[in-house]
């Protein structure tokens, strides 16, 4: 008997106003285009998709163990635009089959740069977490699985039992991302995705030129089935919105999703949740000093790192850390920890633009005008709080 975990990724950030450096208001977020894109997720996404695994849950009961990870700035707009959503992932979370992971609020870096504003996020998501959902989060994940050994300290410092992150050759070598390992120089466990069987659902599943096409339930969970003895298990997980947004229903997208639990419970497999897989013994330390993501095919910091004017945007947010704790206002608190969000970022990269595989839907003409704006709004808070750039 194999032990699987699936688990989703759920994230919408707060996408920005265009913004002139003729203005001086702090108007900075695009409300009714925020309410657009989250109406239309919670539409086609969130609310048929958890409608189809409550039916799945209630059917098959506590043998379906499901992991959501939902940053604090999807919670955030599903209160404000989408009652209804959020209302269906807290139907899921009392069905007790459910656990959700813990993350940075609002999907940023700050591990990077700044441990404190990390720890000030995470636990600001913990707390959502807990208010919305009844749980304390025990496995971690960083935005976009971003990791190395210092991300992993710095989880084991705040307490989690384990930690996710992506099973990648690149970082495993010869090992198996389907063993159990601790982080270096620590006892928190890491866990890894197996890239390839998740990209094959959410990367590949609607192409009709792959040679796997059409993926159906039953050949997918013999696939699952074949990882059987070796390792602890097998670690799936994607982008909730494959779901209904990038592969649409027409594709036959939510009725895979209805069908496999059932056809991998059929072939003797078990679901698991990621903090009981954790509790399985590991294999033995797995030490990645270098930056490993989820993201295309470099697996590194590259989609939100990789050009002067992504880095210089980084870093003049982060210059502004400390004035805007010293300033000891809320709203621009809240304004700046907004601007961490990684699709910031990602919008600026001239190599990613516009790739919808890997979630660049940009609201931008240009990486350019994306930076452009980004600097204008920084330069506005950088006024507000009396810090000269």
């Amino acid at each position: 008997m194999g032990a699987i975990s699936l688990y989703f990724q759920v994230h919408q950030p707060y996408r920005l106003n265009r913004y002139s450096v003729f203005q001086a208001d702090a108007d900075y977020f695009d409300r009714l285009g925020n309410r657009f894109a989250m109406e239309q997720a919670a539409r086609n996404c969130y609310v048929p998709a958890n409608r189809v695994l409550l039916d799945v849950c209630r059917r098959l009961g506590r043998d379906v163990k499901i992991n959501f990870s939902i940053t604090g700035t999807a919670l955030e707009q599903m209160e404000a635009f989408a009652p209804d959503a959020l209302e269906s992932f807290q139907s899921l979370a009392q069905t007790g089959s459910v656990e959700f992971l813990s993350e940075t609020a609002f999907h940023s870096l700050a591990a990077l740069y700044s441990p404190a504003e990390f720890a000030r996020q995470v636990r600001q998501h913990a707390a959502a977490i807990k208010r919305l959902f009844g749980q304390q989060p025990r496995v971690f994940r960083n935005s976009n699985l971003v990791y190395n050994n210092d991300i992993g300290h710095l989880a084991s410092d705040m307490g989690f039992m384990a930690v996710l992150t992506e099973g990648w050759e690149g970082v495993l070598g010869s090992r198996k991302s389907s063993d159990l390992y601790q982080v270096a120089r620590s006892k928190t466990v890491l866990l890894l995705r197996h890239y390839r069987l998740s990209e094959d659902i959410s990367q590949r599943f609607g192409t009709q030129s792959w040679s796997q096409w059409p993926l159906t339930a039953e050949k997918y969970a013999a696939w699952l089935n074949g990882m059987n003895g070796q390792g602890a298990g097998c670690i799936v997980g994607m982008d909730y919105e494959t779901f209904g947004e990038r592969w649409r229903a027409d594709t036959g997208i939510l009725e895979f999703l209805r069908a496999l639990p059932e056809k991998i419970l059929a072939l003797g497999d078990r679901f698991s949740t990621l903090s009981d897989l954790a509790a399985a013994p590991p294999a033995g330390e797995l030490s990645i000093p270098q930056y490993v993501s989820w993201t295309d095919q470099s697996r590194d910091l590259t989609p939100w790192l990789g050009n002067a004017m992504q880095a210089d945007a980084m870093q003049e947010l982060y210059r502004l850390e400390s004035a805007v704790l010293a300033a000891h206002d809320k709203q621009a608190l809240t304004d700046w920890q907004r601007l961490t969000s990684t699709d910031h970022f990602l919008y600026m990269n001239t190599h990613y633009f516009k790739r919808a595989d890997l979630g660049c839907f940009s609201p931008y003409e240009s990486p350019y005008d994306a930076y452009i704006n980004y600097m204008g709004i920084l330069d506005n808070l950088a006024s507000r709080l009396g810090h000269p750039r």
